[in-house]
């Protein structure tokens, strides 16, 4: 079964199935279900529901839709597919909810054509290890940067060095995931850090020549390298 993290809940196949199609770099992920997509409403109980053919964002109003709308198989039902396809469409994949009776829909989708309920990406799709770190490993700190740090981040495409970190929180070793967070307390990136956090609480602020002279060795000029790290 799957394994319990916070990205995850523990025996929820929908979301497992985000993850993994997240994890080989997938370009779509099919969910099966009982009913023919998402609706309006539930369709059992409201003859008036209509299916909703494409999403292009997954809001709140619509989560609220799919908590009392749609399947009724498996774990958190038609909600739980909503939140799948959330997981799987930032991570630029297309997203299909269909009924798994009709076996006809599958070469329809195969064949370019809209089936079910088709979720549109919402970014282009990340590489499979900057997905596996956007949702496959739990993050156990965080970082808060300055705003040069994040600008550098965001716009520059570089890699994260200490000069830029204000302060840490959390207990982690080489090669963990931590949160990076903005001045205003938004989380805006995640990766795979070089340093613990007792030795990147020893260099902190430094410049990356101080490294060496602080700690005594020097891992890498990088607190998380660009090529592990995914914007949020």
């Amino acid at each position: 079964d799957t394994v319990s993290i916070d990205e995850l809940k523990f025996g929820d196949n929908d979301r497992l199935a985000a993850l993994v199609a997240s994890m080989l770099d997938a370009g779509r992920l099919i969910i099966l279900s009982d009913v023919d997509g998402l609706y309006t409403d539930d369709p059992r109980k409201d003859a008036q529901a209509v299916l909703i053919p494409t999403v292009t964002e997954i809001t709140p109003e619509l989560e609220a839709i799919a908590k009392g709308a749609g399947s009724i198989a498996g774990t958190g039902g038609m909600y739980s597919k909503l939140i799948a396809a959330k997981m799987a469409t930032q991570r630029g994949i297309v997203v299909n909810i269909v009924n798994g009776r009709r076996s006809d829909l599958l070469s329809s989708i195969l064949n370019g054509r809209v089936a079910g309920t088709e979720f549109v990406p919402t970014v282009k799709r990340y590489a499979a290890r900057k997905g596996w770190i956007a949702t496959g490993i739990r993050s156990t700190g965080t970082l808060s940067l300055d705003a040069g740090a994040v600008n550098a981040l965001t716009s520059a495409g570089k890699s994260l060095l200490p000069s830029g970190i204000v302060s840490l929180e959390g207990t982690f070793e080489r090669g963990d995931a931590v949160y990076c967070v903005s001045p205003d307390g938004k989380r805006m990136a995640k990766g795979l850090v070089n340093y613990s956090n007792n030795e990147l609480q020893a260099i902190i602020g430094l410049k990356t020549h101080q490294i060496q002279a602080v700690l005594g060795y020097k891992y890498s000029d990088e607190v998380i390298h660009r090529d592990n790290m995914i914007i949020l």
